[in-house]
């Protein structure tokens, strides 16, 4: 029989017979919707309660709760996971069960991992204590104020009239020495006998001699003592100087040893005067010496400050030369001011940035003219030859005037560090 002949329902058997395949699968799917197309497939996951909210806390009460690690937090999934299949008809089937592990059936224990262990921590040396400077706010003790009377008694008595005019004073002082810079600038250092260090000659015996004599003596500053010490010798606290003369002209840097022995010094009392080989600001000496004495008095509250006009070392009625009320010129007529680091509100260490040192190695008789002494060699005494000879090439100011003018502000500065403490060491608490 021809396709054509055939009746419309042969072909429309002919047609499931030959597509049995998706006749089966049509029934098969048929089947399941009706049976399962009302059921909830999987139950759906509730949210979980605010980290906050109390009761039973991020993990229901039927499941124990796992201790979080330290620092950890983890945000629980917020999304609806339910999974529904569109119903066909209203009949209900029970819930699919299964044994098999869900992946959704976790806890805190599986989700949480313990952080990595911190790395051991490398060992460190511990920082040196540094012993807090005692600022111009802090009060000083019944403690420090006896150590610094005994230490500053450098007068002889108070005298019986004002001023330091009337006071009689006994001190040696000393030109630190420290390595690596020209710490001699401006004297000569050598050897006479079995004792080492001792200054012929130079800018400190220069000063010290003006002073023992424009006082007659009454100022007795054993000029021709004067010694070069190393800041970390003992010897400061053995010979008690009211202060160590630092210059040079070169870049330096300060022991540890030698900044603890300073820090102690003037703790007690002492000063450190440091006066610039090369004047003006900005030299290597200058920015050594600046950043070196802020080891020795380490507060970082506190930094250089200029002296004020109104400061004691510039009035006339402590002063002993009233007339130099202001900052002389140095050489080359550099006139900065004068600069200080405070202890106790007074002055520990002092700078003096114009080069006056090298003023002072042209030595002054009591007459105020030039010292231009010869000894048996044909040497001059407190002459020295080379800065005097080129007074009006490369160095200028130097003329008895104005040498004269720089010996007493140098005169004045030293008997203001001779009788800073004093009016501290009495107004201190008694022991």
């Amino acid at each position: 029989m021809s396709e054509d002949s055939q009746s419309p329902l042969q072909k429309f058997v002919d047609k499931l017979r030959n597509s049995r395949d998706f006749t089966i699968s049509l029934l098969i799917h048929v089947i399941l919707v009706s049976v399962f197309g009302g059921t909830v497939l999987f139950q759906a996951v509730q949210e979980p309660p605010d980290f906050e909210g109390g009761g039973e806390g991020f993990v229901g009460s039927s499941e124990p709760a796992a201790a979080p690690p330290p620092q950890t937090q983890v945000t629980p999934p917020t999304q609806d996971i339910s999974v529904m299949a569109t119903p066909v008809n209203t009949s209900t089937v029970t819930a699919i069960t299964t044994t098999a592990t869900s992946p959704m059936n976790f806890n805190m224990s599986q989700m949480v991992m313990a952080p990595p262990a911190p790395p051991a921590p490398t060992a460190m040396a511990a920082p040196k204590p540094v012993a807090p400077a005692a600022g111009p706010g802090m009060q000083m003790s019944a403690a420090d104020a006896s150590a610094i009377k005994a230490f500053t008694a450098w007068g002889k008595g108070s005298g019986s009239g004002s001023g330091t005019r009337s006071r009689e004073f006994e001190f040696v002082a000393y030109i630190g020495q420290y390595g690596g810079a020209n710490s001699g600038w401006n004297s000569t250092i050598s050897t006479v006998g079995d004792t080492k260090g001792v200054i012929n000659n130079g800018s400190l015996p220069n000063l010290l001699a003006y002073m023992s004599t424009r006082s007659k003596n009454k100022v007795k500053t054993n000029y021709d003592k004067v010694k070069a010490i190393k800041l970390d010798s003992q010897e400061l606290f053995s010979e008690r100087p009211p202060f160590i003369f630092l210059t040079g002209s070169k870049d330096f840097r300060l022991t540890v040893a030698e900044v603890d022995n300073l820090r102690k010094y003037v703790r007690l009392g002492g000063a450190i005067w440091g006066d610039a080989s090369v004047p003006g600001r900005n030299s290597r000496f200058d920015l050594a010496f600046r950043r070196e004495m802020k080891r020795v008095i380490p507060d970082k509250d506190k930094d250089w400050e200029e002296l004020p006009k109104n400061h004691p070392l510039f009035d006339a009625r402590q002063a002993y030369f009233p007339e130099v009320t202001a900052v002389p010129p140095g050489i080359n007529f550099y006139k900065e001011p004068v600069y200080a680091l405070k202890i106790y509100g007074e002055v520990a260490i002092i700078y003096t940035a114009n080069d006056y040192g090298d003023m002072w190695q042209i030595g002054l008789l009591p007459d105020g003219k030039v010292d231009m002494r010869k000894n048996e060699k044909s040497a001059s005494v407190a002459l020295n030859d080379t800065i005097w000879n080129n007074r009006l090439i490369y160095l200028r100011n130097i003329s008895e005037a104005s040498l004269d003018l720089s010996y007493k502000f140098g005169t004045n500065l030293v008997l203001h560090l001779l009788t800073r403490w004093d009016s501290k060491v009495k107004s201190a608490p008694s022991l």
